[in-house]
């Protein structure tokens, strides 16, 4: 069994070790490029949304590179992500492609049907085994979240701000690269060392924007062309209101055995503008939202992909959120025909806003 999975921002390294420890046979499908874009398009409805056209590019170059088995996540409620194993499935089928998809669904609820796709992935695997593998999994999600944290942190200070993305790179190969926890630890020290040692701006104090929105565009730089890279390098201190570590927690963990404080706190914030669930991260997206502006922060970047139901709600929501608590909010929607020219002009325009908006305030006062 040849194993793969789509690429979601650095997810393949957590999920690549999780996979071997596991025994299995990874195939990881090539970074995600104009071709795999093309691919996904060339092959998917027209009026399906990015994250599925970009599964199918990653799932056709991985089974032209000798994959035979397809993993892939199921889901609940009105976003069409629930049914993206079945429409991939059924797509591959009609190109020829002869393969296996395991689809894991959350086990809010699902437990027979999530120890079913275990069972037929993993065989007669000792909980033992599992367990040790998700420990060194679970270990690099961690780091890699870690570090993109301290590189969003720590961007917009630094003289040189592109040195910032080098640094984070290296960490991700570090971590990759890491055969246990103990080197994957090191490997976080390490990246927080090369960042104490660059030169800073002296008594620099930048704009805080936070990033909400549907979970794949966000935490997948090739579609949402680099944002957080983009706003750093403007001096822009950038807080991403998803970690691909905080979801596996809260709806593998949390969100089965215990409230979760923190997503009733958004669900709490969000209740006055909006007051149900619409799937996917609509209502995260507003309560959010809300979140950043009572934090004080000077501005909130909403991005989702074209079409996005769940995202289409909460973009009609802000408005009045960014009215009423007087927070500028940027909704961008993204699609195979986002370009980088015009995404770039849209931010810096945004970023002059929120700097005038910052020094007409401070002549008020």
């Amino acid at each position: 069994m040849k194993v793969t999975f789509p690429h979601m921002g650095t997810m393949s390294i957590a999920v690549k070790t999780l996979l071997i420890e596991l025994g299995l046979e990874v195939v990881l499908p090539p970074p995600i490029t104009q071709k795999t874009l093309d691919l996904g398009v060339k092959n998917s409805p027209e009026f399906a949304c990015l994250p599925l056209k970009l599964n199918i590019g990653n799932y056709i170059e991985a089974l032209e590179t000798g994959a035979d088995t397809i993993i892939m996540g199921g889901g609940i409620g009105p976003c069409r992500f629930g049914y993206y194993g079945e429409v991939q499935k059924d797509i591959l089928r009609d190109l020829g492609y002869d393969f296996n998809m395991v689809i894991f669904e959350p086990p809010q609820g699902h437990w027979r049907e999530f120890y079913k796709s275990l069972k037929l992935l993993l065989g007669n695997i000792s909980w033992t085994k599992v367990y040790t593998a998700w420990k060194k999994g679970w270990a690099k999600a961690q780091a890699l979240d870690q570090i993109s944290r301290l590189t969003n942190q720590s961007r917009p200070y630094l003289v040189k701000r592109k040195e910032a993305t080098k640094i984070y790179k290296r960490g991700l190969k570090l971590i990759d690269q890491a055969q246990n926890i103990s080197e994957t630890e090191a490997a976080i020290k390490r990246i927080r060392t090369d960042f104490d040692s660059l030169e800073r701006i002296e008594d620099f104090q930048p704009l805080k924007v936070g990033l909400v929105g549907e979970i794949y565009v966000i935490l997948e730089p090739f579609t949402n062309l680099h944002i957080e890279e983009k706003l750093g390098e403007l001096g822009v201190l950038v807080d991403r209101s998803i970690y691909l570590s905080e979801w596996i927690e809260e709806h593998l963990y949390l969100g089965i055995f215990r409230d979760n404080k923190h997503r009733n706190h958004i669900q709490e914030l969000a209740s006055p503008y909006l007051n149900h669930f619409v799937g996917g991260h609509g209502l995260e997206s507003v309560g959010e939202t809300v979140m950043y502006a009572k934090e004080g922060f000077d501005g909130v970047v909403h991005l989702g992909p074209f079409t996005c139901m769940p995202e289409i709600i909460a973009q009609s929501i802000l408005p009045t959120v960014s009215k009423d608590l007087d927070i500028p909010v940027l909704s961008l929607s993204l699609d195979e025909h986002t370009g980088d020219a015009g995404y770039i002009t849209r931010l810096e325009a945004f970023v002059d806003l929120l700097v005038r908006k910052e020094e007409k305030e401070e002549l008020i006062v």
